[in-house]
Formats: C-alpha cells, sequence, structure tokens
C-alpha cells in the first residue's frame, strides 16, 4: 500500500488520531513504522470484519509490532484498554 492508499483506506476516528499521536511522541516512532502499525491495524479491522480501525486494532497492531520497546507497548495497551 502506498501513502495516498494508507490515507484513504486507514482513516482514524478522532480517538485513535490522539492515540496514535500519542504513541509517535512516546515511543519515537518513525513515519514508516507509524504506516507499518495503520496498515496492520487495518487488516486486524478487516478480521474482525469492522468497517473502521478501532483503538483495540491500533493497540493489536502496536503489540504486534517490534519498532517499539516491549514495555512501553504493554504502557499503551493499559491506556487503551483504560479507555475502551
Amino acid at each position: 500500500m502506498r501513502v495516498g492508499e494508507i490515507r484513504q483506506f486507514c482513516r482514524l476516528q478522532e480517538e485513535g488520531q490522539s492515540l496514535m499521536r500519542a504513541a509517535m511522541t512516546q515511543l519515537n516512532l518513525s513515519a514508516r513504522a507509524y504506516h507499518r502499525i495503520l496498515k496492520l491495524a487495518r487488516t486486524i479491522a478487516d478480521l474482525a470484519g469492522s468497517e473502521e480501525i478501532q483503538s483495540v486494532h491500533l493497540a493489536e497492531a502496536l503489540h504486534a509490532t517490534r519498532s517499539a520497546k516491549v514495555d512501553d507497548i504493554k504502557q499503551w495497551i493499559m491506556v487503551i484498554v483504560q479507555r475502551i
């Protein structure tokens, strides 16, 4: 998927956007990692039968991504779970 396709097919709701902004800042994610997480979250949402990427899908994508430290990912999952 190219950047234009990611923008088209991996749109986030407001909550997802704020979570990804915070993840980018706190986990020091690169643009490449951001796009990789969005694509993975889109796949997870598709497998769950969801039209939209939800926070749960982002959490799972963050967890599966090896670009961030495991402890940081665990902390982020706890934040996401508390918001749901």
